[in-house]
């Protein structure tokens, strides 16, 4: 009984998230960087996970606020090559209603990850999911995964592999989400 249960979770949660059309085409902030919105914009699944300083944060801590939720491991080396990128448009964001957070999947090693973000110099929110729990509740898939969040908690989109942060285009992407 307890296994159809997480079926019917699993399917419930899949199924929403799934419901993505295919990118905006056009000559949007939406189809220049590749977004793949949803047909319906769900609630983005909650989490609670551990930061490289050893707090416990949570998804609702940054509620109003455009987020940024990019899934990425140490050893992706799309992964690493974008992190410089997001860290110039953390700088370029963070006095206005903006957050970064970068989920590290690898597996907990908070060594590891804490090296590569001292190494490069990472400012933004970085937190570990030693389970792949939210990893699973997100459908990330490959990495990097990125979630735009808007400040109702909804999703606003979802990107597949490694974007240029820094470009003219997801300013433009950034600006357009921090409209009123």
């Amino acid at each position: 009984m307890w296994k159809m249960r997480m079926i019917i979770v699993s399917l419930t949660v899949a199924g929403t998230l799934g419901m993505m059309s295919s990118p905006v085409l056009g000559e949007t902030p939406f189809a220049e960087m590749g977004v793949i919105q949803p047909k319906i914009r769900v609630e983005a699944p909650a989490f609670t996970l551990t930061s490289l300083d050893g707090e416990e944060r949570s998804l609702d801590e940054f509620k109003g606020k455009v987020i940024l939720l990019n899934f990425w491991a140490t050893w992706c080396a799309p992964c690493r090559d974008e992190i410089p990128a997001m860290e110039a448009l953390w700088r370029r964001f963070k006095k206005k209603e903006f957050a970064i957070i970068a989920v590290a999947g690898d597996r907990g090693n908070m060594h590891r990850v804490g090296e590569f973000c001292r190494m490069s110099d990472v400012t933004f929110t970085v937190l570990l999911y030693p389970k792949g729990v939210v990893r699973r509740s997100y459908e990330v898939t490959a990495l990097p995964t990125t979630y735009l969040i808007g400040r109702d908690g909804r999703i606003v989109g979802k990107i597949l592999g490694a974007r240029e942060w820094h470009s003219d285009d997801s300013i433009k992407l950034v600006e357009h989400l921090l409209e009123p």
